[in-house]
């Protein structure tokens, strides 16, 4: 007579989670708006590690459900379909999705593990002639640094509506990932149901062209602004943040600061830690700096709208003088102006 194979040892979360996947996604989802976000987090997390339960598992964590779960032998499938309709369901699409980002296990995304073992000339080589859409998804698919090199290797002329399109990447199917991976292992890559995968966006697209020369940005921005406006500003917007000001050393701080309106400014530095406000103020003499110290106390609270949009003007007037060469941003050739 063969051992016993022992039950699993499931924690309380991942007996929650075992219920979740068994009963229908309107319960699931009733369940889920009663939860705080961090719970809602946990609990997503435990549905996905429980995805393989056994059958008799099931049984031994929930015996009053044992009927049920011999007929939804069901969570050995590919769980994502079920999560994803739950959480939309509950949270609405945007939170839904903030949600699902943080709690997908990393085999989710799109893995084309023989990348690793090339260098930005091979990938780059290899994508040159392909079309754009190829050459972007795959790009999305490499780390942003080593994604900056493969870009400035491929034609200039190409470069632009890569970039593009990586920003404007949403879901992609598995068909297409086997795609890639045939393409790359030069063998055929298993097929079957899955669940789109998630690459690119503007942010995907900044982070791209940060790590890329100087050079390349400005060379292709303006085209990429030809090419679609809205789109190139929304990569501009998540290229540079307010944050990155306090990257420039005290002279060019102060030359910046001089350009700036002392109404814009006290604005702005409403927005920002203590820390961040002594560094700008610091650059300032002490008759300006306590001037927007006193202006600061004596309009109170403001809106974030306000307080965003001000350093917004900043960041335009930062690039501006930037661009002129009147100050310099970042510490090395290959940082971003």
């Amino acid at each position: 007579m063969s051992a016993e194979i022992p039950l699993r040892t499931f924690t309380g979360t991942e007996r929650a989670a075992v219920l979740m996947m068994l009963v229908g996604e309107d319960e699931a989802a009733s369940i889920l708006q009663k939860l705080e976000p961090d719970e809602v987090r946990e609990l997503g997390r435990a549905m996905f590690t429980v995805a393989d339960v056994s059958e008799a598992d099931v049984e031994g964590v929930l015996d009053d459900f044992v009927g049920r779960a011999r007929e939804r032998t069901g969570i050995t499938f590919d769980p994502r379909p079920k999560i994803e309709a739950v959480m939309h369901r509950a949270l609405g699409q945007e939170k839904a999705e903030s949600v699902l980002a943080r709690i997908t296990p990393p085999e989710a995304a799109c893995e084309i593990d023989l990348l690793d073992w090339l260098d930005a000339t091979d990938i780059a080589a290899m994508i040159e002639k392909e079309h754009p859409q190829i050459a972007a998804v795959l790009i999305a698919n490499l780390d942003p640094a080593v994604g900056a090199q493969v870009l400035e290797l491929l034609p200039d002329a190409a470069q632009p509506e890569i970039l593009h399109r990586i920003a404007k990447l949403g879901p992609i199917t598995p068909e297409a990932v086997d795609t890639l991976k045939t393409m790359i292992a030069n063998r055929s890559s298993a097929g079957g149901q899955g669940a789109q995968v998630k690459l690119g966006g503007t942010r995907e697209a900044a982070k791209i062209l940060q790590g890329a020369r100087k050079a390349t940005e400005q060379r292709v921005m303006p085209k990429l602004f030809k090419l679609d406006k809205e789109t190139a500003k929304q990569i501009e917007e998540a290229m540079f943040v307010f944050d990155n000001l306090l990257d420039m050393d005290d002279k060019n701080l102060g030359t910046l600061i001089r350009n700036v309106d002392s109404d814009i400014l006290t604005r702005a530095l409403k927005g920002v830690d203590e820390i961040a406000r002594n560094r700008f103020l610091g650059c300032m003499s002490a008759r300006a700096a306590d001037g927007i110290r006193d202006e600061m106390e004596a309009r109170g609270p403001m809106k974030l709208s306000e307080v965003l949009e001000a350093q917004k003007v900043i960041i335009q007037i930062a690039r501006t003088l930037a661009k002129d060469g009147t100050i310099m941003m970042g510490g090395g050739e290959d940082d971003y102006v």
